[in-house]
């Protein structure tokens, strides 16, 4: 299948087949996925939590409005932006752009100069909106990855954060959870499988000027 008909067929899966699970050849490709997926200035502000545990994915089920994905999935991915962005972060991304790109100071230290003095301007509000912008990126590259490797995905926004953030102990990590992505691979008897696709027509949803 080409890339229109993988994302003809993918669904957000409501049931999956618990008896399968990802191989983690196909664990690997979402984590590089989620690596390489486009940030604003390349400042990584997200972080990607993969759970397998059936135990903590049961823990997490009632704090998820009782949404069985959770559980029944083969892994759940949870993408969390960081509480804060301070001027480590920056630093720290700038010195790795040096090693891997052997780039002089002198032409980074304006740019790393810059970005300091602007996420300084944020306040701790704006940071996290920011942050969670990038988030959705990485949720919709991962989903468009799992329609290539044929594997069925359900994201999903409801669920209590700070709950998942208490039992997680993420805030320990500086990380606040905002996205979930349960992954692997639909139940035969998802009755949402075989629904068609109800989408505008392509003349309304594409402006051409």
């Amino acid at each position: 299948m080409n890339i229109i008909d993988k994302l003809k067929w993918r669904y957000a899966t409501k049931k999956f087949d618990e008896s399968r699970m990802l191989s983690n050849e196909k664990l690997n490709v979402l984590k590089e996925a989620f690596n390489l997926t486009a940030t604003s200035f390349g400042l990584q502000t997200i972080k990607m939590v993969v759970i397998e545990d059936k135990k903590i994915r049961e823990s997490l089920v009632e704090h998820s409005y009782n949404q069985k994905q959770v559980l029944e999935a083969s892994h759940l991915l949870i993408i969390c932006i960081q509480n804060e962005i301070n001027e480590a972060d920056v630093n720290n991304y700038y010195n790795n752009i040096k090693s891997i790109r052997n780039t002089p100071d002198e032409i980074l230290d304006p740019y790393r100069l810059d970005l300091i003095k602007m996420m300084k301007r944020k306040s701790n509000k704006e940071q996290q909106h920011w942050s969670k912008n990038q988030a959705y990126i990485a949720l919709g590259n991962l989903m468009t990855v799992c329609a290539i490797e044929n594997i069925d995905s359900c994201p999903m926004e409801g669920f209590v954060s700070k709950s998942y953030d208490q039992v997680l102990k993420l805030n320990e990590k500086g990380l606040n959870s905002v996205l979930l992505l349960p992954v692997g691979y639909r139940a035969e008897d998802d009755m949402f499988a075989g629904f068609k696709k109800v989408r505008m027509n392509i003349t309304e949803s594409v402006l051409e000027i």
